[in-house]
């Protein structure tokens, strides 16, 4: 079922191509950069459009499209394929791709083929990992086979099974490690950095001893970068994190729009514009003989 022609972009409505580089610019001058988790193309090219710097796309996809409970259900095929559609969606903007559950844990060489996988397949410009500092050596053999890697500290969600989701950061000695998991990831190579629901307190120790952009996701104003899940944005959900603020509330506008669909079905009006047979084809519909025609072409004599 199609809904539209292939869109025709205006190369000159194409905004300018924002890569790493442009992050690390950035965050040298200051200049605060946003991002936004989404998981399809249609969303990518508004958000393009809207002037998002960096697009993830997020293992959270999990929960708010396949609707699991968990981000650990993440399938990697499905991962790599939501993050070309970003990428189609969004082509100036720069692409992260969220490595799902598992698909680094457990050995070197299938961690740096799947993550090639994003960077080919997925045409990602940066990975992300949820990392501790026993995660630098693998860091650092992405680095070294070419693959951006963007590592996520803090409040990690594929561990919430062991960890659970409250913030982290929020005693001396636990903020110390996360500043000391941010320096090893950075040593070993990360390009970028994520923390997740931390006091602003840890966010600036972080800040102090890395050089990387930092992005931050409930973790205070003075990151680089900020991100939030554009489902919750744009108040899609039932339940949200303490912080998110919501810039709209689309959920009771969908509901009422389906609502208005229902209506119109029941009342056999679904609106819009009809088709139209072309001129003199109605009758010939209802009078078959009028139309029918032998296999050379010509139309058999009346009687």
């Amino acid at each position: 079922m199609s809904t539209q022609p292939p869109e025709q972009r205006d190369p000159a409505d194409h905004p300018e191509r924002i890569d790493l580089r442009t992050l690390v610019k950035m965050a040298r001058a200051s200049e605060p950069f946003a991002c936004l988790a989404c998981y399809d193309a249609t969303t990518a090219k508004l958000c393009e459009r809207a002037g998002v710097h960096l697009l993830l796309a997020g293992d959270s996809a999990a929960q708010v499209v396949l609707g699991f409970e968990r981000t650990l259900d993440m399938p990697l095929d499905f991962a790599i394929q939501i993050t070309a559609a970003l990428r189609r969606g969004a082509p100036s903007r720069c692409i992260m791709a969220d490595m799902p559950f598992l698909s680094y844990h457990a050995e070197e060489t299938e961690a740096l083929k799947n993550a090639g996988r994003f960077l080919t397949e997925g045409m990602a410009d940066i990975v992300k990992l949820e990392a501790d500092a026993s995660f630098a050596p693998l860091v650092r053999a992405m680095t070294r086979a070419g693959i951006p890697v963007c590592a996520h500290v803090g409040l990690l969600p594929q561990a919430a099974s062991i960890t659970g989701y409250a913030a982290r950061g929020r005693t001396a000695a636990d903020a110390r490690r996360i500043v000391d998991d941010a320096i090893a990831l950075q040593d070993a190579g990360a390009a970028m950095l994520l923390v997740e629901a931390v006091p602003d307190e840890t966010t600036e120790a972080i800040l102090a001893s890395t050089t990387v952009p930092l992005i931050g996701i409930g973790a205070g104003p003075a990151c680089h970068g900020q991100i939030l899940v554009v489902n919750d944005l744009l108040g899609m959900q039932d339940w949200k994190p303490r912080f998110v603020e919501p810039a709209a509330d689309l959920a009771p506008e969908i509901t009422r729009a389906a609502s208005e669909w229902v209506r119109r079905v029941a009342a056999r009006a679904p609106g819009g514009q009809r088709y139209r047979m072309h001129e003199g084809e109605p009758e010939r519909l209802e009078n078959p003989n009028k139309t029918r025609v032998t296999w050379e072409g010509v139309k058999p004599s009346p009687g």
